[in-house]
């Protein structure tokens, strides 16, 4: 914990350098994730010490969530310690989950915004 009601999820702690086990960043999602934010506490997902990331791992980690809690989930996830290839997928990921919630439930520049707002949130806190 790095505050009350802040969750920290260290990615490299649990991959190492090469975040590729899409099981793995489920049990991550599933156990710390998605209850920290059912609670309405804010997560940090720590991407230091990790050089590559696959997109099936990002979309295992963060897609459902996106999907179920929508775009209001972003409010309260932040990205740290993100290199630009590992930016790079989660902003598709973000883009590709929040496009795909039911036209209905969401504007069509939606995306767009929130895509714009992951970016300024994927970048690398010191």
């Amino acid at each position: 914990m790095t505050g009350p009601g802040t969750v920290t999820v260290p990615i490299s702690k649990a991959t190492g350098e090469f975040a590729e086990d899409k099981d793995l960043a489920a049990r991550m999602r599933e156990e710390r994730i998605r209850p920290a934010l059912t609670r309405g506490g804010r997560v940090t997902i720590d991407f230091t010490g990790v050089t590559l990331a696959t997109q099936s791992f990002v979309h295992a980690l963060i897609s459902d969530v996106l999907r179920h809690e929508g775009e209001k989930a972003l409010d309260r996830i932040t990205f740290k310690g993100c290199i630009r290839g590992v930016k790079g997928i989660i902003q598709t990921v973000v883009q590709y989950s929040l496009e795909s919630i039911e036209p209905d439930q969401q504007p069509k520049d939606r995306a767009t915004s929130k895509l714009r707002k992951t970016a300024r949130k994927t970048r690398t806190e010191q």
